[in-house]
């Protein structure tokens, strides 16, 4: 029996998103220097955030080569062309400062899981971020009730 398409065929995932301070582009291959740097040096930030904890997701999110951090976003890449997953790099400028995560929810109570991050040196930003992300998700995308790590 065929599962339900994540998104609905009709639907066309936006590319990009701007806000107040930051925007989204589709991440991919072309972030993978910036987006390795960003992870890197914000690992244990990042296993501080909502939807990373070890709890959550165990042995994540640990460090990675640079080689390893584009196969991960070429996966990614991948998934947003099959339509099983989104994910976004945040930028500030062209300065990668995190990524969010659009994939289905591992459970009944949801039918997308959406998590995000942001680096150590803006993590000042990073509640505003989420509440915009979630206003933006809630706003564009077709889920009709959504998880997002972090928020209420």
């Amino acid at each position: 029996m065929a599962s339900a398409p994540f998104v609905p065929n009709d639907f066309e995932p936006p590319l990009t998103f701007n806000a107040d301070g930051f925007h989204l582009e589709v991440l991919g291959p072309q972030h993978n220097e910036r987006d390795h740097e960003a992870w890197m040096s914000s690992i244990d930030h990042i296993r501080a955030t909502p939807g990373f904890s070890e709890d959550e997701e165990p042995g994540w999110p640990t460090a990675m080569s640079l080689e390893s951090n584009l196969n991960d976003l070429v996966r990614h890449e991948r998934d947003f062309a099959e339509r099983k997953g989104f994910t976004y790099s945040i930028l500030d400028g062209d300065d990668v400062i995190g990524c969010i995560y659009i994939y289905p929810y591992r459970g009944d109570d949801h039918d997308a899981a959406i998590s995000s991050w942001v680096t150590q040196s803006r993590a000042d930003v990073d509640m505003p971020v989420r509440e915009a992300l979630a206003a933006w998700i809630d706003e564009t995308w077709p889920f009709g009730n959504p998880y997002y790590a972090g928020t209420t």
